[in-house]
């Protein structure tokens, strides 16, 4: 293209896929979809698909295809990894991209190539995703660093663990920013006190990366972040790909947890000769097509500025809260006041009083074509502590959900705005919201609870409603 289109923070609208979108309420008629569930999942930009689309015109098999279509592919996949190293600022002779599924399979990656054992100590923290918590859990002695009154890391919690476990402590694991509340972690902080103490850290960028600048070499001789990670489908490029970037020392030895094809240099029946990293941990064809839209999102990231996207959800958040904390109904659980804005990123969790979050994200979506997230966004131990419940409360709601009864299981309600997100969408989500409460009785009347998914849907729906697209 001769002329093609700078995007920038007030064009990007126009450039995400789908964007144009109606969906069907209750009442049949159809409405803008507005989607506040960012922090789950983002859309795709047009740059992103058009580029996917261009290169599979070329795709092939890679590394060892000597076809010309298998030379581009090859050659596509490996610039792909500088492009990621880059944006992260990481020293790319000293670290290695891996490429994998998703943050989760990263964080795993790691937990099985640090070569961990009982008498190691992993810190995480209680404001972790499920997937910087549990990968630990079963290799080593897993401690977690408790949080403030209002749900931020207590770092003088973290040094006293560091303290009392010198020496033992083989990784602090923590979140760059929490996807409940939206808290920034000062992961350069963190880096040093853990360097101080012997400890590398894992940073788990999957919620932080689309939002802020990520420096993995630091600003100064301690605070470089050992090892990061994300995933493409909350970077705008949702195509199955995830990224683990570390030092290629760590990935130099010893026998990876996934092996097969592409991880070897040779295999006779009595021995096995490991490749080196990267190669050495990406078992079985790559995902090619989503290195290639990963980049490109990344690159579209940079065209825009990751500053200005920053003051945009900054605008977006503070208008939001402003919205928000005049509905006397609710109660937030993220940080309200504007001087902190800054600090944290465009996720928010709040409840209404007397609606249960599963019912009030069902009204919001049947209601408004509003999408959001509710329950415990894959953090139960943080909700459990946002929520002041005790431990026989957090017992019998275990018990309720192991055998199905999740009516009552307590949870929040989430948004989260992403860069294309806008001021009037909102004032749609605040109109809605107040319609929903002040009509509380008569919408709920025509509404029932599933018992068999734990959610509710309206008594009748549209006839072709979710026709739009089928397999």
């Amino acid at each position: 293209m001769l002329f093609k289109n700078r995007l920038s923070i007030d064009n990007i609208r126009k450039n995400i896929v789908g964007i144009d979108k109606k969906v069907m309420l209750r009442n049949g008629k159809k409405t803008n979809y507005i989607y506040f569930d960012n922090a789950a999942s983002t859309p795709t930009l047009v740059p992103v698909l058009e580029k996917v689309n261009e290169f599979l015109e070329w795709y092939s098999s890679i590394h060892r295809g000597t076809g010309y279509k298998s030379v581009i592919s090859t050659r596509t996949y490996d610039d792909s990894r500088k492009i990621v190293a880059d944006f992260l600022n990481a020293d790319f002779k000293k670290n290695v991209v891996i490429y994998v599924k998703n943050s989760t399979e990263a964080i795993n990656k790691l937990s099985y190539r640090l070569h961990l054992n009982k008498n190691d100590v992993v810190i995480s923290s209680l404001m972790e995703h499920h997937s910087n918590d549990l990968p630990w859990r079963n290799k080593c002695k897993t401690l977690f660093v408790d949080v403030l009154e209002d749900g931020s890391l207590d770092l003088d919690d973290l040094e006293k663990k560091l303290t009392s476990n010198k020496g033992k402590v083989k990784l602090v694991a923590v979140t760059g920013c929490s996807n409940v509340t939206g808290y920034i972690t000062d992961i350069h902080y963190i880096a040093s006190l853990s360097h101080r103490y012997g400890a590398k850290i894992l940073v788990d960028a999957a919620q932080l990366a689309p939002h802020r600048s990520i420096n993995m070499s630091g600003k100064s001789s301690d605070d470089y972040l050992d090892f990061v990670v994300l995933s493409g489908h909350k970077i705008y490029a949702p195509f199955g790909i995830g990224v683990l970037v570390g030092p290629k020392s760590t990935f130099q030895s010893g026998e990876p947890e996934y092996t097969g094809g592409g991880t070897i240099i040779s295999v006779s029946q009595s021995n096995i000769y490991y490749a080196g990293p990267p190669e050495r941990e990406e078992a079985g064809s790559p995902n090619i097509v989503g290195a290639v839209a990963l980049a490109e999102a990344i690159k579209a990231i940079n065209e825009i500025g990751i500053d200005k996207i920053v003051e945009h959800e900054i605008k977006l958040t503070k208008y939001f809260l402003e919205k928000l904390t005049k509905i006397p109904e609710v109660k937030i659980y993220s940080n309200t006041k504007e001087s902190l804005i800054p600090n944290m990123t465009s996720v928010i969790s709040f409840d209404v009083v007397d609606f249960h979050h599963s019912l009030l994200a069902c009204l919001l979506a049947y209601e408004g074509g509003i999408g959001v997230r509710n329950g415990c966004f894959c953090a139960h131990p943080y909700i459990h502590r946002l929520l002041n419940l005790s431990p026989s409360e957090i017992r019998k709601i275990q018990q309720d959900m192991i055998f199905g009864r999740l009516k009552n299981v307590p949870g929040l309600v989430r948004v989260s705005f992403g860069m294309y997100n806008t001021t009037q969408e909102i004032d749609v989500f605040i109109n809605v919201l107040n319609y929903i409460i002040e009509n509380k009785k008569s919408i709920c009347d025509e509404y029932k609870y599933i018992s068999s998914t734990g959610r509710y849907e309206p008594k009748s729906l549209p006839k072709n409603i979710y026709s739009e697209f089928t397999l």
